[in-house]
């Protein structure tokens, strides 16, 4: 072997220690797992079979199976197979169950069945958290993250992607029927199997026509204009890749910042984040028992409407604001370039000119407070990034 670390001889003899408690360390967090559980009602909770039958096949407790659902959630093993693979192998699972190794069958039905208690009990964490003083700064950080349905890509229909499908089915028929018109003229150059294939296939696309056409009408009938058919709630959403999307759902998670402890999560079809201020602000704060709660975001929430809403509610929204001007993407200074002095009631331009308000002028918008400085312009470097000889309205402001 040379010099490289050599393991031992399989056919070594050695003892383990005789406890599987010796193989979890006080500190770990399976301990956390067992103590929350166990000081649970599950009854009142809504867990389905908390009693046992006295007559019948004995059953798993409710409580060793979210137990074992807790492990998986912490641990990032939410299928059923894996829950099951690891209660045969793993030490730390072997020890929270008890050596109980249920199927995936039991182990997906009892999630099933017991979805709203399951929540309860998420709910109980979070009253614990609260009573452990972890929630102690008033806030928290949203943020979104989108999360792929079993339905297929293929099974959800939007107006533009039935409007493709039928011109491809259009294509495809009068392809196939000129091909036909083509044999019937020339009979030799087709074959007769060949003629009878493409006349099933014509009639399997106008099939397809008149599903595609019923599609339409339910999409025209929904809300937002789609239509699911394995997982009817969700729908297709892009992502950061361009080109890219899924269909699935769009969860909204606030977090405590200090202790990344999951305070508030939401479950929403719609594929952006602008309306979600409020509803997880609002999440958040009833989670956290604050009459006022900091909420920290991306640029992606930022919505004049929603942060309106948020006045006088207890939820003090901070984000960037998200620049629409289009300015940036052609080499131009954004207001964000521009610091503002408070104190002096002025702003310092990129060049490092001192801009003092002028006279206010009103627009559609009402009164508005302009800032320039016109002894600097004439000699200012940076004045092409600034204001533009084309746009007209800085020319009079200038």
């Amino acid at each position: 072997m040379g010099r490289f670390v050599e393991g031992q001889d399989r056919r070594q003899s050695w003892l383990l220690p005789s406890s599987r408690d010796d193989y979890v360390t006080e500190d770990n967090p399976v301990r956390v797992v067992e103590a929350f559980i166990d000081a649970l009602d599950l009854g009142t909770l809504g867990f389905t079979r908390f009693e046992p039958a006295a007559t019948g096949r004995l059953a798993y407790d409710p409580a060793t199976l979210l137990k074992l659902y807790l492990y998986g959630y912490l641990n990032r093993v939410p299928s059923s197979r894996r829950l099951e693979r690891e209660a045969q192998r793993n030490i730390e699972v072997m020890w929270l169950t008890g050596r109980l190794a249920p199927d995936h069958k039991t182990i997906a039905n009892f999630r099933r069945d017991n979805g709203p208690a399951i929540q309860a009990a998420c709910r109980q964490f979070v009253v614990l958290c609260r009573d452990l003083s972890l929630f102690t700064g008033a806030t928290v950080a949203v943020d979104g993250s989108k999360f792929k349905a079993v339905n297929n890509r293929d099974r959800n229909y939007t107006v533009t992607k039935v409007a493709k499908r039928l011109e491809q089915v259009d294509a495809s028929i009068a392809r196939y029927l000129a091909t036909l018109d083509r044999a019937d003229r020339e009979g030799s150059d087709v074959p007769e199997a060949r003629t009878q294939r493409i006349g099933k296939k014509i009639a399997a696309l106008r099939r397809q026509m008149a599903f595609l056409r019923e599609m339409q009408e339910q999409i025209a009938a929904s809300e937002d204009g789609q239509v699911s058919l394995t997982d009817p709630d969700a729908r297709s959403m892009a992502t950061s890749g361009r080109g890219t999307g899924i269909v699935g759902y769009n969860v909204q998670i606030a977090v405590d910042p200090e202790h990344h402890l999951v305070v508030a999560h939401d479950v929403v079809n719609e594929g952006h984040d602008r309306t979600q201020l409020v509803p997880m602000g609002d999440r958040a704060k009833q989670a956290i028992g604050a009459e006022e709660v900091v909420v920290l975001t991306d640029r992606g929430y930022y919505n004049g409407d929603e942060v309106l809403v948020c006045e006088g509610t207890g939820i003090l929204p901070l984000m960037p604001r998200a620049d629409t001007s289009g300015r940036a993407k052609k080499g131009l200074f954004v207001r964000a370039d521009f610091v503002y002095d408070a104190a002096a009631d002025h702003y310092v331009c990129p060049a490092g000119a001192m801009l003092t308000k002028s006279v206010a002028r009103s627009d559609r918008h009402g009164d508005i407070d302009h800032y320039r400085n016109l002894e600097a312009r004439h000699a200012c470097e940076v004045r092409a990034s600034c204001t533009p000889e084309k746009v007209k309205r800085f020319k009079r402001w200038m």
